[in-house]
């Protein structure tokens, strides 16, 4: 037993990496969100007719409600929630805040809602909504959105999903019926696709099973791709001169470079209108979200 002084510190900063790594910083968040969001929001309802502001606040209770339950279950999908529903209540907030001003109630409410956004897109989350995913004795590790991505599809993605979601309902309870029979007939089909997308993006990881390790991308990939233990050579940060395949899709941040003893055949996604053809290779690059983390669980699993 360690009785040196050292020792309670140690174990509470153990603790508390591990509860700011779970799911309960974005839980805490979004449990407190309608406290310090409400009321701007309610505050800037307040000129609209019953039927909007009985419609605006059944659908924001509806979703958050949703978007709590799904944080007591992580999975990707919960993820994929929490990605939509966390920038749409900073929209709220600051539209709240253009409608009131800068009052109290509004900065608060803007405050609240940055502060659960950033929980709930921070990579620590990713992290632990995508393992909890997970099956028996893997670990799955998120890879980072791609930058070209991330500089306007991502965003219209969002835009299609909340904007086709809320726009139709919000029509209709204000008496445009035509307008809101067409908001619903473009908006669903249209954030539906948007959930698509915004939902593969939450299924990219990388996954460590007692056989070696997968990667899972359906951005760079037709099929998940097993490296086996026995051909891995090395895993960690990729040389300046690398000839690895790039499978980064792009994305910013410290790419690793996964290198085998021999080659291997792998099925990489081709331009849309392209057909894609087996390649042989003998490095892979990846750009994980916390790449610590996963040459860590690498050399946890003696892999590489």
């Amino acid at each position: 037993m360690d009785t040196s002084p050292d020792a309670p510190e140690t174990t509470a900063r153990a603790r508390l990496a591990a509860l700011a790594h779970s799911p309960w910083p974005v839980r805490a968040a979004w449990l407190i969100l309608p406290l310090v969001t409400g009321p701007a929001i309610g505050d800037a309802l307040a000129d609209a007719s019953r039927p909007v502001q009985s419609v605006a606040s059944v659908g924001a209770w509806a979703g958050w409600a949703a978007v709590l339950v799904a944080t007591l279950v992580p999975t990707t999908v919960s993820l994929t929630a929490l990605r939509v529903a966390a920038p749409s209540a900073v929209v709220a907030a600051l539209v709240a805040l253009v409608a009131d001003g800068t009052g109290p109630a509004t900065v608060v409410g803007v405050a609240g809602a940055l502060v659960a956004a950033l929980a709930a897109l921070a990579p620590e989350t990713a992290e632990a909504f995508v393992d909890g995913s997970s099956y028996g004795d893997e670990r799955r590790l998120p890879l980072r959105t791609p930058a070209g991505l991330l500089a306007g599809p991502v965003e219209l993605a969002w835009s299609a999903v909340a904007a086709g979601i809320a726009t139709g309902p919000l029509l209709l309870a204000a008496g445009r019926w035509i307008a809101g029979l067409v908001a619903l007939a473009v908006g669903l089909p249209a954030a539906w696709w948007g959930v698509r997308v915004l939902h593969t993006l939450a299924r990219r990881w990388l996954v460590f099973v007692p056989t070696g390790v997968v990667v899972h991308d359906p951005l760079t990939l037709l099929d998940p791709i097993l490296l086996r233990r026995n051909l891995v050579a090395a895993l960690g940060p990729a040389p300046a001169d690398t000839r690895a395949l790039d499978l980064t899709g792009g994305a910013p941040g410290l790419a690793l470079e996964i290198r085998l003893a021999e080659p291997v055949e792998l099925l990489p996604a081709a331009p849309r209108g392209a057909t894609a053809e087996l390649v042989e290779v003998g490095a892979v690059l990846v750009t994980p979200a916390r790449p610590g983390r996963v040459v860590a669980e690498a050399r946890r699993r003696r892999i590489g």
